[in-house]
């Protein structure tokens, strides 16, 4: 019978987020997928409770964390990536496209520290390249449509789809990002819908859809064919994309978009203040506010 990889899933709630510790465990070796660095906006403190179990956890069953994988640059809580590599020497990865996300957003937080062609993270990573975990191996899938540089990584009947999906009950990742594309999206989704039904699939955030008492953030191919609101067998990639922009035009930015998305083109590393300044998180207004405008005059 193949090995399969232990998983160790941690949720944070404030952020909605699961993150995950994934293990070889004939060799030890540990992968932690989408960590979360905590971060109080009304304060502007950063916490390492969150990473500090994923240590912890790896820790007591002896494992050595050598990879960060983050599945996109996301939008809604800091990375622990860079906290996680200072303290084990693992390496961080992420799809190759963050390079496009990277040319989106520099401009508007002014992010001329960026190293060039994605240097802030350790490896690029591209459609069906294989990381070795071990005796293991992760398969990295491209799955954009919420951001250009989404990624999934498969391995062994563990598929971790980051924004891709949600639980069946909650639907699908929005589109509305700059560089997101709901049909590509869809393809996407059916990409991930084609491995075998009883594939586990590995969610980054769980919502509790309305009347459900508990989070959850594991599922399977076939309850997403037979179950996903938005994207179960029978929707069509038109009807998916009007469901998907209809609802999309209603939703509100992420409550921590603007400091996650500086922080997670970095790799975790925090921006540097102005004039040698210590760390320090831009806040941009919009160009289009008028009051804005009238008081830059």
């Amino acid at each position: 019978m193949p090995a399969t990889p232990e998983i160790v899933a941690f949720f944070d709630e404030p952020t909605n987020t699961a993150s995950y510790l994934v293990a070889d465990p004939a060799s030890g070796t540990a992968a932690v997928i989408d960590p979360v660095l905590d971060f109080d906006q009304a304060s502007a403190r950063i916490g390492s409770g969150s990473i500090e179990a994923i240590l912890a956890a790896a820790a007591a069953r002896d494992w050595r964390i050598a990879i960060v994988l983050e599945t996109h640059a996301h939008a809604d809580h800091l990375s622990g990536a860079k906290l996680i590599a200072a303290r084990t020497g693992a390496w961080i990865g992420i799809g190759a496209d963050i390079t496009a996300v990277q040319k989106t957003f520099a401009p508007l937080f002014g992010a001329t520290d960026l190293l060039p062609d994605g240097g802030d993270f350790d490896r690029l990573l591209h459609d069906g390249e294989a990381i070795a975990l071990g005796t293991l191996a992760f398969t990295v899938m491209h799955t954009p449509g919420h951001t250009p540089a989404c990624v999934s990584y498969r391995i062994a009947d563990a598929v971790f789809v980051g924004d891709t999906v949600f639980m069946p009950d909650y639907g699908t990742a929005r589109a509305d990002f700059p560089g997101g594309d709901a049909h590509a999206l869809y393809r996407s989704i059916r990409r991930l819908l084609e491995l075998p039904s009883d594939t586990r699939l590995f969610l980054c955030h769980d919502y509790k859809a309305p009347g459900r008492a508990d989070y959850v953030w594991e599922t399977t191919v076939a309850a997403q064919r037979a179950g996903n609101i938005q994207a179960h067998d029978g929707i069509d990639e038109a009807a998916f994309v009007a469901l998907r922009q209809a609802r999309d035009a209603g939703l509100a930015p992420p409550k921590l978009l603007l400091p996650s998305i500086q922080v997670n083109i970095r790799a975790g590393r925090m921006p540097p203040g102005e004039g040698g300044a210590g760390p320090a998180l831009r806040l941009p207004l919009r160009a289009d506010d008028p009051f804005a405008a009238t008081l830059l005059s």
